[in-house]
């Protein structure tokens, strides 16, 4: 529920533009659409279309108490899925598992089609780590600390520099995954978990 006096804005970051809606302390609603990168006009154009919208002077502070939200999403990570673009990525999985995602759910639209031809992966390696924890969060395997450090550094070697880890049952145990992206860390690997 808005707070009466108050400014809303909701904030699409895109590529190329960032448009920004904001509702008023009166209602009335505006938009600004901006270029997401303009380092000569301001460091960053979400902020930027906030102080558009609030009147603000260059360098005059936003009043964080005449705002009642910010809603912000990005079309970004999507265009670079979309385009696969981006950072070579490592996929550090549950030992077993490299393959699950290259099978998916088998879901096709021509199901007795001879050649089926499926999308490039997001990740440019996969790496499979003995661990197992079972739906429940019970421990069947822990981490093999040392395979995921070799995996880890093999994949830095080799240029890449960010790494996505997927274990199994994560949600009931996600020790196993903090663990990993602790190593990754320690390596300067980008981490997603």
């Amino acid at each position: 529920m808005a707070q009466k006096g108050k400014w809303q804005f909701w904030i699409d970051r895109g590529g190329t533009f960032t448009d920004v809606v904001a509702r008023s302390p009166d209602g009335a609603i505006t938009a600004r659409k901006l270029l997401s990168e303009n380092p000569r006009a301001y460091r960053d154009a979400a902020i930027q279309g906030i102080r558009d919208c609030l009147g603000l002077a260059p360098g005059e502070a936003i009043p964080a108490d005449a705002v009642d939200a910010v809603k912000m999403g990005t079309t970004v990570a999507t265009n670079a899925l979309l385009e696969r673009k981006g950072e070579p990525t490592l996929l550090l999985v549950t030992g077993g598992f490299g393959d699950a995602l290259r099978i998916g759910t088998q879901a096709r639209r021509d199901i007795f089609a001879r050649e089926i031809v499926k999308p490039e992966m997001l990740y440019a390696r996969v790496a499979e780590v003995e661990e197992r924890v079972r739906a429940d969060g019970t421990i069947e395997t822990p981490l093999d600390e040392a395979a995921a450090q070799a995996a880890l550094e093999s994949a830095f070697a080799a240029g890449i520099r960010s790494v996505a880890v997927l274990f199994m049952h994560a949600y009931a145990f996600p020790e196993h995954e903090a663990r990993a992206a602790e190593l990754a860390s320690a390596l300067g690997l980008g981490v997603c978990r």
